[in-house]
């Protein structure tokens, strides 16, 4: 995906159109546990009562899962504002494979 250098985007500090640099981050967890993640992990070790409540008697369904790692990665681009020097990050990334600034 190629994207220009320089682009003309709504900065929320400014609160106006500003010129804004882009440049890319490194994918970064938001979160380092989500809350299912954690009611999982009481399940399986330090909770109270015994066995496994019936949730893994079962083995996995492989056979029809989608397995292995995506191709691509979503962008994570964060915009520099020119006029006050403040960065934000877009809303959503799209996924692309590798990402060249022109």
């Amino acid at each position: 995906m190629k994207l220009p250098k320089l682009t003309k985007r709504y900065c929320p500090y400014c609160k106006k159109h500003t010129e804004h640099s882009i440049a890319q981050n490194k994918k970064r967890n938001p979160r380092s546990m989500t809350y299912g993640s954690k009611h999982r992990a009481k399940l399986r070790g330090s909770a109270r009562g015994m066995g496994n409540l019936g949730r893994y008697s079962k083995p996995a369904i492989s056979k029809f899962k989608m397995t292995g790692k995506k191709g691509s990665k979503k962008t994570d681009l964060r915009y520099t504002c020119k006029e006050c020097k403040k960065a934000h990050m877009q809303k959503t990334g799209q996924r692309a494979k590798k990402v060249e600034f022109k």
